[in-house]
């Protein structure tokens, strides 16, 4: 293994880190927003099933935000070991986007998640409703900051190249580049997703276990009600993210239909397997005309292939699947939650079997978002900033060996802390049983003890 390109290992190493950091700001993002929504209806009502079911999420917000908070640090350090290439040539914008980052989202959250955390008898109801809220938009604008930063890297405007060196000329077009209202869209919607289907699958757990809480129903309404409504704006909104990313980055959409060949009427491919080797496709079951009608809105709309782009355009089989993954699972989310709502809205449950279906989706959204960054971020190989620094530019000289052995440690790591989460998020949902209670709204919130000055929003 030692014998393997540095870079690769390097590229393995980094994908490793960002596909377990990714999975906890996901949660924890909208997560908050669905929090507030629970003290809200609290407050408006008075009905306790909402108190409660805020007093069980955020045990799951705690933990979720600590594991985001370590893997979001193991990620800075890659930046000066890896890829110094990168800040060295465009540090003088990436750098100012992280530091606002920290300067907003990083302190309004480690001012506010210690009151929303452990508040419930120190402060006001309004006090720590408030608190909930500025929580969730600190959450949110970290997105905002970490986003902007990715999507330059996507679409890099607004700047000028000195002397190797990368310089803003204009940091509005940055703030706002050609791809970013598309990706901070997506990117929210999917959040939203993941916690709607969390929401749905946990609490179907405690239900088909016996838990008829009224906060269990309740909070289960929620999240498949949340997760019908969100998904046909998902599916609209990766329309127009496709449509944007055929106008910047048209090598990226052809390793994404696997369309190898400029050409008319392309077809939607159900099934394939690329070879770069013959820079053909194998055993292709697709559906004619279909993928020019969805990307020009004519079926016989041209689509530039990969053999435009020899030297330039990512692997094709890895961005051709994750692609399908992504809209594969995103298909069975519009199926499963419709359904969903529709026994809810007529039966007031949800049938057995389609009960055991949400506890088995109660992570999908982590597969449709890790499935959709690897076609973001693979499909921008073999660039790190798109146009402008290739990755084998920015990488370090550190030896296979040494990135090697830190990347196996690192993956044996993510993969005991991914299985531990998983399984106290079960834990907790097996022991929140019991009917709803009359405690008072100040009752003490027990969550995990982190400390509130650190953000889980890193690059």
């Amino acid at each position: 293994m030692f014998d393997i390109d540095p870079i690769i290992l390097a590229r393995a190493q980094f994908g490793a880190n960002i596909t377990f950091h990714i999975l906890f700001p996901t949660i924890s993002i909208s997560l908050t927003w669905v929090m507030l929504f629970f003290k809200l209806r609290y407050n408006s009502t008075g009905d306790m099933k909402w108190m409660d079911a805020y007093k069980f999420w955020v045990k799951i917000f705690a933990l979720t935000f600590a594991l985001g908070v370590v893997s979001g640090i193991t990620m800075s350090f890659q930046f000066g070991t890896n890829w110094p290439g990168f800040m060295e040539t465009v540090g003088n914008i990436a750098g100012p986007l992280l530091a606002y980052e920290v300067l907003t989202a990083f302190f309004l959250e480690a001012t506010f998640l210690g009151i929303m955390l452990f508040g419930f008898n120190r402060v006001s109801n309004r006090m720590h409703t408030m608190a909930t809220l500025l929580v969730a938009i600190g959450t949110t604008m970290s997105a905002y900051w970490i986003l902007v930063l990715n999507s330059w890297m996507q679409t890099p405007v607004g700047f000028e190249m000195i002397n190797g060196k990368a310089h803003a000329t204009d940091w509005l077009a940055i703030l706002f580049n050609p791809s970013f209202p598309y990706r901070f869209t997506h990117m929210m919607l999917a959040s939203g997703l993941t916690v709607a289907f969390l929401i749905a699958g946990i609490s179907a757990y405690r239900w088909l276990r016996g838990d008829r809480a009224a906060a269990v129903l309740a909070a289960l309404k929620t999240g498949v009600y949340l997760a019908a409504i969100l998904i046909p704006l998902q599916i609209f909104a990766g329309d127009m993210h496709g449509l944007n990313t055929l106008k910047h980055q048209p090598a990226k959409v052809a390793a994404m239909e696997g369309v190898w060949n400029t050409q008319r009427g392309v077809p939607v491919l159900l099934f394939a397997i690329p070879d770069e080797k013959t820079r053909t496709n194998k055993f292709e079951i697709g559906i004619p005309k279909l993928a020019s009608l969805i990307l020009t809105h004519d079926p016989e709309g041209e689509i530039k292939g990969l053999n435009d782009f020899i030297g330039k355009h990512p692997p094709v089989l890895q961005v051709f699947w994750a692609f399908r993954i992504m809209v594969g699972v995103g298909m069975l989310m519009l199926a499963v939650s419709w359904l969903a709502a529709w026994q809810l809205k007529r039966k007031g449950e949800t049938h057995p079997w389609l009960t055991r279906i949400l506890i088995g989706m109660s992570f999908s959204g982590w597969v449709a978002t890790v499935a959709g960054w690897y076609v973001t971020e693979i499909g921008r190989q073999p660039f790190l900033v798109y146009g402008v620094l290739r990755t084998a530019d920015a990488a370090s000289s550190v030896g296979s060996g040494m990135i090697a052995t830190t990347f196996l440690m690192y993956l044996f790591t993510y993969v005991v802390l991914t299985i531990s989460y998983i399984s106290v998020v079960f834990y907790l949902a097996r022991n929140a049983g019991g009917p709803v209670t009359d405690k008072p709204a100040s009752a003490e919130v027990a969550g995990a003890s982190i400390p509130p000055q650190l953000s889980a929003s890193k690059p």
